[in-house]
């Protein structure tokens, strides 16, 4: 039906405005609109995927500090030397970047990528675990990363949303060189990780503790196995939430730190006790 026309228009107007536009100019608005949602696409997904790139640096030694508090390493690999801090080696640490300029802290809370921080919006009482060792055994620090549902009740959620293992050496918001997978035996609530080298092989083993209903948890060991982390089929251990001292907190098994100067990269020196 055509569009009424006002009083104030006269009869050379009204045909002006009712003629319509040349299909080539409908066309060519369209085609202007389609490219640039496609340029503003394009932009979006490289600031999504692009991010800090972690240096070449040949790894430095992994040790504690001598308060057996912290643990030293260059998990970037730009030639200093980064703390880790996790006083009780529950999963809930962070990396202090040692750069020139500044000092930035990145917790592991922090190292989601966006996507998985999408498919967390709808759900509750999410908690992220996070430890560092070098599972493969190149010499750079790797980060294993979990995503879970908490419990409610003595009855466990099963809804594990991340478990990935990203190789370093690592960037400055904990990105990886590459990714692997941690292949788990069941996807219950997380309740701690870390990391330990306790047969001084050179690969890290990964200690995982899950919910096991009725307020305990069992733990479940992993190893680097096909390009990710594999755990062991069967609990290695039950804990109740009294027992975590019995988990021996502290990075002692990973050698304290010596250094010959203040400005040298330290050495490792293990001590018998040290290892558990």
């Amino acid at each position: 039906m055509a569009e009424p026309v006002s009083p104030q228009q006269d009869s050379a107007s009204s045909v002006f405005a009712a003629r319509p536009r040349p299909p080539y100019i409908r066309g060519r608005r369209r085609l202007v609109i389609g490219a640039g949602a496609a340029l503003t696409a394009v932009a979006t997904t490289l600031a999504l995927c692009s991010g800090p790139e972690p240096g070449d640096h040949a790894p430095t030694a992994v040790c504690s500090d001598t308060g057996n508090t912290s643990l030293t390493a260059d998990v970037d690999a730009d030639g200093r030397l980064d703390e880790i801090h996790d006083p009780d080696r529950s999963g809930e640490g962070s990396v202090l970047f040692g750069r020139a300029d500044d000092r930035v802290e990145v917790g592991v809370g922090e190292a989601l990528g966006v996507w998985q921080k999408v498919r967390g919006l709808l759900t509750p009482d999410l908690e992220t675990r996070g430890t560092f060792g070098d599972f493969d055994g190149d010499g750079y620090l790797d980060l294993a990363l979990f995503r879970s549902q908490e419990d409610s009740g003595d009855n466990p959620r099963s809804n594990l949303l991340v478990h990935e293992v990203r190789y370093g050496p690592l960037a400055r918001d904990l990105s990886g060189s590459r990714g692997g997978t941690i292949r788990v035996r069941v996807s219950f609530f997380v309740a701690a990780v870390r990391a330990t080298d306790e047969d001084q092989d050179g690969r890290a083993e990964l200690h995982v503790f899950q919910s096991a209903g009725d307020g305990g948890y069992t733990e479940y060991v992993g190893r680097q196995e096909d390009g990710g982390l594999t755990l062991s089929e069967a609990g290695t251990g039950y804990y109740g939430h009294g027992d975590w001292d019995e988990l021996q907190p502290g990075w002692s098994d990973f050698g304290t730190c010596v250094y010959t100067s203040p400005e040298s990269t330290p050495s490792v020196r293990r001590e018998p006790s040290d290892l558990h």
